[in-house]
This record gives C-alpha cells, sequence and structure tokens, in this order.
C-alpha cells in the first residue's frame, strides 16, 4: 500500500451493491499541492486568531491593572472593557 493521499468517490446514481458505486482514487499532484496550500493557509490563520486573542488578553490585563493602580485606561482599553 502507498502513502499517497487518496479520495472516497461515491456515485449515488448507481444501486447499491454496484461494483462501482465507492471508488478510492489516488489523488493528483495538482490536488496534494492545493491541500498543503490549504493546511498552510489554516494555520497561518489560526496562528493570527491566537496572536489576537493574546492580543485582546493582554489589553484587559493592562487595563485592569491601571484600575487597581488608579491609573487613567488608553481609549483601546476602555473600549475593551465596556464592549
Amino acid at each position: 500500500m502507498s502513502d499517497r493521499p487518496t479520495k472516497l468517490v461515491v456515485d449515488c446514481s448507481l444501486p447499491e451493491g454496484h461494483p462501482d458505486k465507492v471508488q478510492i482514487i489516488p489523488l493528483t499532484d495538482e490536488e496534494i499541492a492545493e491541500r498543503e496550500a490549504q493546511a498552510i493557509q489554516a494555520a497561518e490563520e489560526q496562528a493570527a486568531r491566537e496572536a489576537e486573542a493574546a492580543a485582546k488578553e493582554a489589553l484587559k490585563a493592562s487595563a485592569k491593572a491601571k484600575l487597581v493602580a488608579g491609573e487613567p485606561l488608553t481609549a483601546e482599553e476602555a473600549a475593551l472593557l465596556v464592549s
């Protein structure tokens, strides 16, 4: 068995039990490249979401610390707290 990724193709127009109803087909080089590009894009988008969440948490912590210390908040910190 090869390590090449495959796809499952189901032909719903064929009756149940037909030998060609379900086929396992190896992916083409183009399909493999597209999947890899999509995986990279998904990883980059996930990293961006995580960075945005971390920045928001840091801003929230800064705002809380300033409130406790009696310091004035920045507009961005105030907006975060009242949103």
